[in-house]
């Protein structure tokens, strides 16, 4: 279970905090679905439990114990809402094994079986993939690092229906294996997938 106690987040740029006396506990039994305006503080809250960004008051654990930065970044996998700003393998072979001493075709295969990509040419340019592969792709390359936790910043946004319900399809398989956060300004398209909601505002999670 991951767990967030009285996280508090006050960048020095800021008139008041982005996070305040936050909690939070997800695990995989229900994807945590939070949601918030524009500028309320959600991809924010992604970035500090990723451990890509700090915070100055609180606690996040992983089962009882208290991670430090590093330990949340091995922990986590950080799938950006515009995940092609991102990539940087000039294939979608090399964006695969990017941090990776080792690959094997297995691997590859199974992850890519995962997320629906099974069919893709591996050297193609990620940049020249549908938005909906774009994001898949994303996914693969997190999985790869076999992470406890996945965070999804708007994993849906800008994508048609059709694409809208593959990536759906595809979470509904790997909360069962991973526990999943997602933040979104659109909540009601995973009403179907057994979550628990949130709405950011003022800084704290409010249970909706």
């Amino acid at each position: 279970m991951l767990s967030l106690k009285n996280i508090c987040y006050h960048p020095s740029t800021a008139e008041k905090p982005i996070l305040r006396d936050l909690c939070l506990k997800s695990n995989t039994e229900k994807i945590t679905v939070v949601r918030g305006a524009s500028g309320s503080g959600k991809t924010t809250l992604l970035e500090i439990i990723s451990g890509l960004s700090g915070y100055q008051k609180g606690e996040i654990k992983w089962f009882n114990k208290t991670l430090n930065a590093r330990q949340r970044r091995r922990l986590c996998g950080l799938v950006f809402q515009f995940p092609e700003r991102y990539f940087l393998g000039l294939s979608v072979a090399q964006e695969l094994r990017l941090g990776r001493k080792r690959l094997t075709t297995e691997e590859q295969v199974s992850t890519l079986t995962k997320v629906g990509l099974i069919n893709l040419d591996l050297k193609n340019p990620p940049e020249s993939l549908s938005g909906g592969q774009q994001r898949r792709l994303a996914i693969a390359v997190q999985l790869l690092r076999s992470p406890k936790v996945l965070l999804l910043d708007e994993p849906t946004a800008g994508l048609d229906w059709s694409v809208r319900n593959g990536i759906l399809e595809l979470l509904a398989k790997l909360k069962e294996k991973q526990t999943i956060l997602i933040v979104t300004h659109e909540p009601e398209l995973f009403k179907n997938l057994n979550t628990e909601n949130f709405e950011l505002h003022d800084g704290r999670l409010i249970p909706l």
